[in-house]
């Protein structure tokens, strides 16, 4: 591993292109007119900011944390239809998230959408019995027209062979579907760099600290840098709300008397060292409505998820001992315990689910998106589905176009004429990518790792040659940041100077998965905040 005394020296000088210092951005942000400011880095505010600046609107956007830094990185990191919507009713629905889903994974972003199979167990005595589950996965195929093949039943025998952790004693069947899964967080920051192609200014880590009203209406924001505690304020036409689990916290700025509008539920996920290769994934039922999954990602087991009602402070949102042990308990339906020791815990994390206030069971209720409108003009979107993030983008662009107020629509591009699949930055054949990045090197010296080209290759796309030429500049950037990682110290620099990251939490935890590897040491920390200081 590079050693602390020689990474300092690495990557003082930006590559060509890279983005504006902060000051810039303040200051440009300060003296522009906004059509539209968009509060909240996730990937609602993300997706309304990137279809906004492609319609034409001046577009900003800010969060008080990093971008995707709460919920939109802590999900269960899936592209899917919602198998469990079936079980409602919601057909109209299931196939809507498919077709989002499929032209994520075939046309948006196939570079940073993976396919996945899905074994569905079913055991003696469980929820649900075989010939339903196979009816269902059959109807679950047939709403994505097929096109991940036919949702079908097979044996204990041949789902072991797959994961043979797979727990068979009295296991009758098990049901096969097709989903994706990706990196939340990486394809949050693509659409970040999306919106920015686009026009969109964007800066992370400023915090609103109050809103800013012309004559009754909500005309912007004052905020404060926390990188270095300077203030500054953006003048807009219009502001949208997207701080999910905030969104109430906001809307109480434009209106002190603001009734609650959303409720909030907990969902943890726990991330293991694998005992053995897993071909596929674990969706095991623990009731009628519900769910455990146990999904191959990133090398590692992913656990989870809870699901219960949550009332405290947004920011403190934390795995619990109770939260731990749920997911333990329910994963053992169908895995086996030498999988679920606790030593072989990496990571533990939670995010907030953001539903429509209401009474009712949060794993029951609607994952539906809605957009209000408060008294002083300022609009607020919150809930909805990763899977469906264009489309939640879409729809608050209808919302934007058909307001009595701003006269947006008279200077924006209607969304229909927009390009349906406008892919997102680095879009290439993961596959391809990844041999070329083994084929040429770096050089002089080995082949790129093949576990690192991949990585590359399927959280860049073709931006991973612009962190190979780094590595080439800099054989000490071709490096790993850590032995047990596929991760190089050319992807901090990278970070640093063309995807916002200001903190080591930003690089290690969202633009890597040292974090989640539990392989973010202190003195990688350290040598990553060094790199960070050197930003010129």
């Amino acid at each position: 591993m590079t050693t602390l005394q020689s990474v300092p020296a690495l990557g003082t000088h930006p590559a060509s292109g890279s983005l504006p210092s902060r000051a810039e951005t303040r200051e440009q942000l300060s003296k522009a007119s906004y059509d539209l400011l968009v509060i909240g880095g996730g990937i609602l505010g993300i997706s309304t900011a990137w279809h906004a600046a492609q319609s034409g609107l001046r577009v900003a956007l800010v969060d008080a944390g990093d971008f995707a830094g709460a919920t939109s990185s802590a999900s269960s990191k899936l592209l899917h239809g919602g198998l469990r919507y079936l079980q409602t009713g919601a057909v109209k629905l299931v196939a809507e998230n498919h077709f989002e889903r499929r032209a994520l994974s075939r046309d948006v972003a196939p570079h940073l959408a993976n396919p996945l199979t899905f074994y569905l167990p079913v055991y003696k005595g469980g929820p649900h019995g075989a010939a339903k589950l196979g009816a269902g996965v059959f109807a679950y195929s047939a709403l994505s027209a097929f096109g991940d093949g036919v949702g079908h039943v097979i044996s204990p025998a041949k789902a072991q062979r797959d994961v043979p952790e797979l727990r068979t004693e009295n296991l009758k069947a098990v049901a096969v579907y097709g989903d994706d899964q990706m990196n939340d967080a990486r394809m949050a920051l693509m659409t970040v760099r999306a919106a920015v192609e686009a026009g969109a200014t964007v800066l992370n880590h400023a915090e609103v600290t109050g809103l800013r009203f012309t004559r009754g209406r909500v005309t912007g924001a004052e905020l404060k840098d926390r990188a270095d505690g300077t203030e500054f304020g953006v003048s807009a036409r219009l502001v949208l709300n997207a701080t999910g689990p905030w969104v109430d916290h906001l809307r109480r700025m434009e209106d002190a008397g603001a009734a609650p509008s959303i409720r909030l539920s907990k969902g943890a996920h726990l991330v293991l060292k694998r005992t053995s290769p897993w071909k596929a994934a674990l969706a095991t039922p623990i009731d009628k409505y519900r769910i455990t999954f146990a999904l191959p990602w990133e090398d590692m087991l992913l656990l989870g998820t809870t699901d219960e009602v949550y009332e405290g402070d947004p920011g403190e949102v934390a795995v619990t001992e109770q939260d731990t042990a749920q997911i333990l308990d329910e994963a053992a339906f169908s895995i086996r315990d030498q999988q679920l020791s606790r030593e072989l815990i990496t990571y533990a994390f939670a995010g907030l689910r953001v539903l429509p206030g209401g009474p009712g069971d949060t794993s029951q209720a609607k994952r539906e998106t809605v957009v209000t409108e408060g008294s002083g003009g300022m609009l607020s979107v919150a809930g909805g589905k990763w899977t469906t993030f264009r489309h939640i983008g879409r729809t608050v662009m209808n919302k934007l176009a058909s307001l009595p107020g701003p006269q947006l629509a008279e200077d924006m591009e209607p969304i229909a004429r927009l390009p349906k699949k406008l892919p997102l930055p680095g879009i290439a054949n993961p596959n391809a990518v990844a041999h070329r990045l083994m084929a040429d090197g770096p050089a002089p010296g080995p082949r790129m790792a093949a576990d690192t080209a991949r990585h590359l290759a399927t959280h860049y796309g073709s931006l991973s040659f612009d962190i190979a030429r780094l590595a080439n500049d800099d054989t000490a950037l071709a490096e790993r940041i850590h032995p047990d990682a596929p991760e190089i110290w050319a992807q901090v620099v990278y970070a640093r100077d063309h995807e916002w990251a200001e903190t080591a939490d930003d690089v290690l935890r969202r633009r890597t998965t040292l974090t989640v590897r539990g392989l973010a040491t202190e003195q990688i920390r350290a040598q990553v905040e060094g790199l960070l200081k050197q930003r010129s």
